[in-house]
């Protein structure tokens, strides 16, 4: 079977003209400058909890915490889906970004009831995170006892 050449280039052609050109610049200053400023933040919350005397341990604890309480909230709110159109991928920091995937979800299928809603869909964009992310933890695990030695 023989493709007709001229038609996939003037669809190609179609496509492009009428694309929207995407800010690249504009959108790359803008995640980082909202990433910069979430870790900003994350930094102030870790010298405020050692302020008040918890040790370095307990403040990153404290401030991760903190972060997806406050992530979770905004998303609950409507307000977290908001700031990421704007700020794009710089409201995708790991932790604020992972609270947002999880909490998501579980909003949007509310109406579906507390187990086979909220409980069944929250997992289901963050739980390939946890089960790739405690695996590759185990792997590093099993190669650092093993080649450290």
């Amino acid at each position: 079977m023989k493709t007709d050449q001229p038609a996939q280039q003037k669809y190609a052609e179609i496509v492009e003209k009428h694309t929207p050109k995407s800010p690249i610049f504009k959108n790359c200053l803008l995640a980082f400058v909202s990433g910069g400023l979430i870790c900003t933040f994350g930094e102030f919350l870790l010298q405020m909890y050692g302020q008040y005397g918890f040790s370095k341990d307990d403040a990153a604890l404290l401030t991760s915490t903190t972060l997806i309480l406050i992530s979770a909230i905004l998303t609950g709110l409507g307000l977290y889906g908001k700031l990421g159109k704007y700020c794009g991928a710089g409201t995708e920091v790991p932790i604020t970004g992972f609270a947002n995937s999880v909490v998501s979800p579980a909003i949007e299928y509310k109406n579906a009831g507390l187990v086979l809603g909220m409980a069944a869909k929250m997992f289901v964009l963050a739980g390939p995170v946890i089960v790739y992310g405690t695996l590759t933890s185990v792997v590093v695990g099993i190669l650092y006892y093993f080649l450290g030695r």
